[in-house]
């Protein structure tokens, strides 16, 4: 095989799919009836998650089984890693050895000893006795092992360090910010082994209850041929385009990534076909890379599973699924939408060309695919209505009759995909491309999108938990997978229906093996991570980050959440999406809010968690251990490092989205109506496309520098219109703190007062600042507005002190880290009431007009660069 420029090699399909093996699913292939034995494993894993995820779990399966499904996830997870992962380079890869073996299956039954022991363990209170504390100790590291073979040495490391600090805190060699009293072997054990606040805790009830069924859904989509239509729709819609590969790979890798939860399996699954023809246009190696690194990567920030993410922020923030991937779906839209850009403006600059003999329609392609997915859009909308009209006609048997209409439904399409030939796999590296024709090929698959759209009903409409949603879509997938064969040969008029009908069998049992092998590395992701968060809430080393930060930062807001995007880069280098985010949520996330508030910052928790999260999956873009970008290299034939920065660059939207959102959570659709959420979708991605034309160098023509300057100026005004108006118009009015019970008896029913509250910290006994948003109540009277808030006031020496707030009062909690014993009182300091301020949006207008002169400027020098071109051509 060729080598590029600098000796580098693309690595062949057997070896790519191999990597991706090594990665996402085990590298070892036993064969025979070892093999047979796993894949029945893997299968009966599945089945018992979908079981489990079943509106009739608790009817098909006993109790104990339910209330101990955490330790069966991890006991299936364990031992088919032993198994599917070598211990080393060196290791045998088609048997495994004995030592493999006895360790999966120790970890199996260590996995499940809160199972057989369940009586035991309650009757003691979740302690451990002497031989509890030696099984659990056994059963981390079997568990540390096990993550080390699947994940690699990271999410080990990582563990062990964490797990090390809980036992020798207190040491002397331990720099003194960060001492603790330690813990004994049995204490610490009980907390991350016998109880559900370590390994079996939220976040791999999460991958039990939520992740798997999603992974699997995925993984059966793909099988029934979804990956590949998805692809060739996205090179048919873009393909001819100028730069049209690098596009067609944007929107390919977006929709693989809607249902992925691996960037590297995304880079390896549609880089093998569009990196190639990238290269063909005039992309390097490295861009060529870059581009699918990018595109993969934002596919774990894109809803509805974001690396599975999803699910484990509606249980660490406490708000619904639906109101989750509502908050992070224009962030991650329209970073998309600046990928593309990006794309598009390198190949203006290199006057690429274009692929196929077709013509260009631009406008048109972009109106066909806004209207596909608004006609998608309103199909999942719409599905309401007949659902409502039939349960209101029959309510008693509304289920059949639904579950009719959508095999009829199905049947229809399932007709007009036998119409058409099945859609093969094209090859990049022919040197004759033909872009696939749209009209002719969308038939084949439009029978792909009906699970999709059950998923969404039940998730967006019926509002169901993503556990059942995913249930309900994966059993629709069940039924595609078995059927489509036969029937399309039915339809055909063939005559090799048994042979097909055998055929989707096949692919049903190969897609229960792939979505059980896929899980490996994320049940065992949460369930190391579980010791992190163990860790966490045993010795509050939360607090001890959030001093280390503060330190740093000397207190400077902006400097405080680089610092945060900083060490949440460091602490996802090497991480699956799913422990990745596990990790920076726990250690990070209560920094920004403290950090946060301390400065008059009052950030909402779900922007808190996105932030920390966009720049922990920045670890699979960043060299030194950018995993993604290595992904691309080797497909590329490029040089990782080189293509991990140019990734990066080409990300830098996903960098500083989450700056804004965090001063201005509009962008995260937070509180805000129809109307302006209209209004802000389309203002922040004008943005976006003009802070990409800034930092790529290129507007309508090649920018100067004052340009580029002047149109990120623009693009900051656009996502920041409040901080020019609060300049303009201070949004608060300051208030004596004597005042305080006055003012909230003025204001009305759900009008809010920020607060700064002084005191000594409970910890450490220094004076420290915090501010809190008090919300006014039905209450009538200030004073009892601010009883029913719980505060207990006394005006003394001409200052407003605070007396320790009764347990359960709405500020409690706010004001816990305060000591109200010391000598210094807690005090209010400050009071600021809403001002009256005019619109925001009206710094849009002043931004808009500097940016059409920057266009007019350009456009002036466009036409004065046209007529020396076509001399030049003459020439």
């Amino acid at each position: 095989m060729a080598t590029d420029s600098q000796g580098n090699r693309p690595l062949s399909e057997e070896e790519l799919q191999e990597l991706v093996a090594a990665s996402d699913a085990g590298a070892r292939d036993p064969g025979g009836n070892v093999g047979l034995f796993l894949a029945i494993v893997a299968a009966i894993w599945s089945i018992f998650q979908v079981i489990l995820a079943s509106p009739m779990s608790n009817v098909i399966l006993p109790g104990s089984v339910v209330n101990n499904s955490r330790q069966i996830h991890l006991a299936f997870a364990i031992f088919l890693a032993f198994a599917a992962y070598p211990a080393f380079r060196s290791s045998p890869r088609h048997y495994i050895p004995v030592t493999d073996w006895v360790m999966a299956a120790a970890g199996a039954f260590i996995a499940l000893y809160g199972y057989f022991f369940y009586d035991k363990i309650v009757n003691s209170g979740g302690l451990a006795d002497d031989v509890d504390k030696w099984f659990a100790l056994a059963g981390l590291l079997l568990l540390f092992e096990a993550a080390r073979r699947a994940l690699g040495p990271a999410m080990a490391i990582i563990a062990t360090i964490f797990l090390a600090y809980v036992f020798f805190g207190s040491g002397a060699w331990v720099p003194e910010v960060i001492q603790w009293k330690g813990a004994s072997l049995k204490k610490a054990m009980s907390h991350m082994w016998i109880t559900s606040e370590g390994v079996f805790g939220i976040a791999l009830g999460v991958s039990t209850k939520f992740v798997f069924l999603f992974v699997l859904f995925g993984a059966l989509l793909d099988k029934a041929g979804a990956g590949n239509y998805f692809i060739k729709m996205a090179f048919g819609a873009l393909g001819h385009l100028r730069g049209g590969p690098a596009k067609a790979a944007v929107v390919g890798s977006a929709a693989t990534g809607l249902i992925s939860g691996s960037s590297i399996a995304n880079v390896v699954t549609t880089g093998t076909f569009t990196i190639p023809l990238m290269k063909r246009v005039g992309f390097t190696s490295e861009q060529a890379g870059s581009v699918e690194v990018a595109s993969s990567v934002n596919g774990q920030i894109m809803p509805p599973v974001m690396g599975a993410a999803a699910f484990l922020m509606v249980e660490y923030v406490g708000i619904s699924y639906v109101e989750v991937i509502t908050h992070a779906f224009l962030p991650a839209a329209i970073s998309y939408i600046a990928l593309v850009y990006i794309v598009h403006l390198e190949a203006v600059k290199r006057n690429m060309p274009t692929l196929g003999n077709r013509d260009v329609h631009l406008a048109r392609t972009i109106l066909g695919m806004f209207g596909f997915f608004a006609v998608f859009a309103g199909l999942c909308y719409g599905s309401q209505f007949p659902v409502q009209a039939v349960s209101a006609w029959a309510p008693s048997a509304a289920g059949l009759i639904m579950s009719a209409i959508v095999i009829a439904i199905y049947l229809v399409l399932l007709r007009m995909a036998a119409s058409v030939p099945d859609l093969e796999p094209d090859d990049p590296n022919d040197p004759d491309v033909e872009l696939p024709d749209i009209a002719q090929i969308y038939k084949a698959g439009l029978h792909f999108l009906l699970p999709i759209v059950v998923l969404v009903y039940f998730l967006m409409i019926e509002q169901k938990s993503p556990g059942l949603s995913a249930f309900w879509a994966t059993a629709l997938l069940f039924v595609i997978l078995v059927t489509q064969r036969p029937l399309k040969a039915i339809f055909r008029g063939e005559s090799e229906t048994a042979n097909a009908f055998a055929a989707g069998i096949r692919d049903l049992w190969e897609g229960l093996i792939a979505g059980a092998r896929n899980m490996i590395g994320i049940a065992l992701a949460t369930a190391a991570a579980g010791v992190i968060v163990g860790t966490v809430t045993l010795t509050g080393v939360g607090q001890v980050m959030a001093d280390l930060v503060e330190f740093l930062s000397g207190g400077n807001l902006i400097l405080m959440l680089l610092l945060v995007g900083l060490l949440s880069l460091i602490l996802g280098m090497g991480l699956p999406t799913t422990a990745n985010y596990i990790v920076v949520s726990s250690l990070m996330a209560g920094v920004v809010v403290e950090l946060g508030a301390q400065s008059g910052l009052v950030v909402p928790l779900i922007a808190v968690h996105l932030f920390v999260f966009y720049f922990g999956i920045m670890a699979d873009v960043t060299p030194p251990v950018g995993l993604a970008s290595f992904a691309a290299a080797a497909v590329s034939g490029g040089d990782a490092i080189r293509t991990g920065f140019t990734a990066f660059f080409y990300s830098l939207r996903t960098v500083a989205l989450p700056f804004v959102f965090i001063f201005n959570t509009d962008l995260l659709l937070i509180d805000v109506g129809w109307v302006q959420g209209i209004i802000v979708a389309i203002t922040a991605t004008i943005a976006i496309l003009v802070f990409t034309s800034g930092t790529m160098g290129w507007f309508l023509t090649r920018n100067r520098i004052y340009e580029s300057i002047a149109l990120i100026f623009v693009a900051f005004a656009l996502f920041r219109p409040d901080f020019f108006m609060d300049r303009i118009a201070p949004p608060f009015k300051q208030v004596e703190p004597a005042q305080f019970t006055a003012t909230l008896g003025e204001l009305e029913e759900g009008q809010s007062l920020r607060l700064v509250v002084a005191g000594p910290d409970f910890d450490t006994g220094e004076m420290i600042d915090k501010s809190l948003v008090v919300s006014v109540g039905p209450e009538e009277g200030g004073d009892a507005r601010a009883d029913a808030l719980g505060f207990m006031l006394i005006e003394e020496d001409g200052m407003v002190k605070l007396d320790e707030p009764m347990f359960g009062a709405p500020i409690q909690s706010d004001l816990d880290g305060f000591d109200f014993y010391a000598d210094e009182p807690v005090r209010i300091t400050a009071v600021k009431a809403d001002a009256v301020q005019p619109p925001k949006e009206l710094v849009f207008i002043p931004a808009l007009i500097f940016l059409a002169l920057i266009a007019l400027l350009q456009r002036a020098r466009v036409r004065q660069q046209a007529p020396a071109t076509r001399q030049g051509e003459t020439a």
